[in-house]
């Protein structure tokens, strides 16, 4: 049950990070930008906090499915996000890559992107309901925390081929990063405009 456990925590949080969202994103900025070095102290120090985040998240599932207005509280943080990336992402497209990054600073960012995440909270209220509630884990201490550690490994796995396939992109066809940061912000730009828009179609047609 163990394994089980694990092994589901880790599919799971895989599959979760695939969508191009403000993480990923972020990481391929990071990836070209200043390096492969730096991606990885980023990697570790998000999927770290994840494992804080998913088991929190974990325990408070049921509670938070009970918040009727959740769901527009989180489209809003995700539009004041992705329009704040966006922004800095547009500012700084034209500046060309530093030589050298401090070292702790992908590290800083990577903790801090891991605790605002708020992305993956409806993600593991759907995930984690349904999974407890099919008796696929266990809703005990222990069983969170092993399944918090295979979500932790499951965000790091995805990361880790994220960086490796834009370190791909960028070798083979050469992209400045003036055009790639252009690119990424148009895309935060999006996923902000959507979260708009969802909320106006819910208050005024839907509604």
């Amino acid at each position: 049950m163990i394994f089980l456990t694990l092994f589901l925590g880790l599919f799971a949080n895989f599959i979760g990070y695939i969508p191009p969202g403000n993480i990923n994103l972020t990481l391929v900025q990071i990836t070209i930008n200043r390096g492969f070095k730096q991606a990885m102290r980023f990697i570790i120090a998000f999927s770290s906090v994840e494992f804080f985040f998913t088991y929190f998240i974990m325990h408070a599932a049921k509670w938070l499915s009970a918040q009727v207005k959740l769901d527009t509280v989180i489209d809003w943080v995700m539009v004041v996000l992705f329009g704040t990336l966006g922004v800095i992402t547009w500012i700084h497209r034209k500046k060309p890559a530093q030589a050298k990054y401090s070292e702790h600073e992908s590290i800083k960012y990577g903790i801090l992107l891991g605790f605002l995440n708020p992305m993956q909270v409806p993600f593991w209220m759907i995930t984690g309901t349904y999974l407890i509630t099919h008796e696929w884990i266990l809703d005990g201490k222990l069983a969170l925390v092993v399944f918090s550690v295979g979500s932790a490994a499951g965000a790091f796995l995805c990361l880790y081929l994220y960086a490796r396939f834009a370190q791909f992109i960028q070798s083979k066809f050469a992209l400045s990063t003036r055009v790639i940061n252009t690119g990424i912000a148009i895309l935060f730009f999006s996923f902000a405009a959507y979260h708009v828009v969802k909320q106006v179609y819910l208050v005024f047609f839907k509604g």
